[in-house]
């Protein structure tokens, strides 16, 4: 079988298939697109997603069109049980698919008689292998408003994947999260008829004994927030796949699943569905039975072990990452601005050092100037008008943490947070460790730092939150500065506080800033460096008189009128 044929079924009789039966290749038909309009949808502050207000089950007539997409790998018996349960779905057949993704099966998968009537069944795309490829496959070939991902070893109750949609007919930024319990799998204990007789029936309760299966450990995250509406940053944590939904159009904003992670893909994914801004939310009025244990409960710490630096390298927030702060990961912890165009090579040195050699060096600096204006023409060495720039330039051009360019660079969604930081403030050595843990323990979305003197815009510390940016952007696309700012507050919360505790100096700025003594000093140094201009300006002039000799008599007369 290719990659590119596909087999779509009906309904059929409930007949046990032939061993050695293929399925017909056709092409399903895609779904319809209902009109549902989000453009005064809720503007849900954090994660608490309390404003929304989910219709009860079976009262309500859905308009959205859903993907289920089931990566697997053999184990055809577990298969036809998950499709039986998905046979019996209380949700409307024709706005319902599901697309199985054959991801390398020893013995090629099959689609059984029980099953929806709008199934097909794909092998995974070429060049890749494991859950994150197939699943990928899967939302491909898929027309769903709607992705619904669900493992290849979950027996669905019937108001599954209608639960999960009541939320997606609210908000496009949600994620549903279903619920799951654990139970031992007996291939011989039933039939494909009989799960699908029972989900039918509202029984699917029924099939295992409740007593003796095991709740999954995101349960406790979700009790312990309120249903996850106080979890705030840490509720992406609760979307390891097996059973969740989220619109299309957010799984293709954070850029679908990561195929090179074999292991941890699902965690990797729901970090990059955060940063852009959305909101989880726990479906708890059905569950499902996951047949069988998972590997992280048999083999958790050879689990864990493996997905340590896959995790560490793309997810700045991953708890085991923390183990080891003395490294640079691909995605840093933090972006940092420093605009250094007009400044001098000591401000900028002190600040831009401070950052470097702090105990979080695990950032990206970004130094915004004029570098194109620096040439290598003939110029007088001491003396040019760019020279603290090319100083700049020349002294952190080798760290690869710092990246020279000529204007703002554009948001990587990837990255949790950016600070904005002025040439000459010297941060401490934990500035931004602490800033980080300050906007955490506010759940802020962004962090206002002033120093001493400051005005707003000039001189404060900017910390903002990349995921509340995301859905500001989302709620209001046309929003920017100020208007963003506000719509950031509305949604996530600003935080004010002062700088002392941040910027080294700056507790005695603000204690001496009006002594006498301090202002003398403040005088001299600015004298002096204004002698110092004025001799580079004499300088000059006498450049100036020495090449073109008569212009310049005829440039100063003009000046002195």
């Amino acid at each position: 079988m290719t990659s590119t044929e596909e087999h779509t079924a009906t309904a059929a009789p409930a007949v046990a298939p032939a061993p050695d039966r293929a399925p017909v290749p056709v092409t399903g038909e895609p779904l319809p697109r209902g009109e549902v309009d989000f453009g005064a949808q809720p503007r849900l502050r954090r994660n608490d997603y309390a404003p929304l207000t989910p219709p009860p089950l079976g009262e309500w007539t859905p308009t959205l069109s859903v993907s289920v997409v089931i990566p697997a790998h053999g184990h055809q018996d577990k298969l036809d049980l998950v499709l039986a349960s998905l046979a019996a779905q209380s949700y409307p057949a024709h706005l319902m698919e599901v697309i199985v993704v054959d991801d390398g099966s020893p013995e090629p998968l099959t689609l059984p008689e029980v099953r929806p009537g709008n199934t097909r069944l794909l092998t995974s795309a070429p060049g890749g292998w494991g859950s994150a490829h197939a699943v990928n496959t899967g939302v491909a070939a898929s027309s769903g408003q709607v992705i619904l991902r669900l493992d290849a070893d979950m027996l669905v109750y019937r108001e599954h994947v209608e639960s999960q949609m009541r939320w997606h007919h609210q908000v496009d930024y949600g994620v549903a999260l279903g619920h799951k319990m654990f139970v031992d799998f007996d291939p011989a204990a039933m039939t494909p008829e009989h799960v699908r007789d029972e989900v039918a029936a509202g029984r699917a309760e029924k099939l295992f004994d409740l007593g003796s299966a095991d709740p999954h450990w995101v349960e406790r995250l979700i009790n312990k927030n309120d249903r996850l509406r106080t979890a705030g940053r840490l509720s992406y944590k609760v979307f390891i796949g097996a059973t969740g939904s989220l619109h299309r159009t957010l799984f293709d904003a954070a850029g679908g699943l990561d195929a090179a992670l074999i292991l941890g893909g699902d965690t990797e994914f729901a970090y990059r569905v955060a940063q852009q801004g959305a909101v989880f939310v726990p479906d708890l009025d059905t569950s499902s039975w996951h047949l069988g244990r998972s590997q992280m409960q048999t083999r958790r710490d050879a689990g864990t072990r493996y997905r340590m630096p896959y995790v560490s390298n793309r997810v700045p927030d991953f708890h085991l990452r923390r183990k080891r702060p003395e490294l640079q990961w691909e995605v840093p912890l933090a972006d940092v601005l420093l605009t250094v165009g007009g400044h001098t090579l000591e401000d900028v040195d002190a600040t831009a050092s401070a950052l470097l050699s702090g105990t979080t060096p695990d950032l990206h600096l970004w130094l915004v100037g004029p570098w194109g204006a620096l040439h290598e023409d003939r110029r007088s060495p001491l003396d040019e008008d760019l020279l603290d720039l090319r100083l700049i330039h020349e002294t952190f051009r080798g760290d690869p943490r710092v990246r020279l360019v000529e204007t703002e660079p554009e948001r990587d969604p990837r990255v949790p947070f950016r600070l904005t930081v002025a040439a000459g403030a010297v941060p401490g050595a934990e500035a931004l460790h602490d800033l980080i843990k300050e906007i955490d323990r506010e759940g802020a979305g962004l962090l206002c730092a002033p120093l001493p003197g400051a005005t707003r815009g000039d001189g404060v510390l900017r910390l903002e939150r990349t995921a509340a940016y995301a859905r500001a952007l989302h709620l209001e696309p046309r929003a920017q500065g100020r208007e963003l700012d506000r719509v950031v507050e509305e949604t996530a919360g600003t935080h004010w506080i002062p700088a002392e505790a941040f910027v080294k100096g700056a507790e005695e700025e603000s204690e001496v800033k009006t002594k006498p003594e301090v202002l003398r000093k403040r005088l001299d140094k600015a004298l002096a460096e204004a002698d110092r201009l004025r001799a580079r300006a004499q300088r000059a002039e006498r450049k100036l008189r020495w090449f073109t000799p008569g212009l310049a008599r005829r440039v100063l007369r003009r000046l002195a009128r």
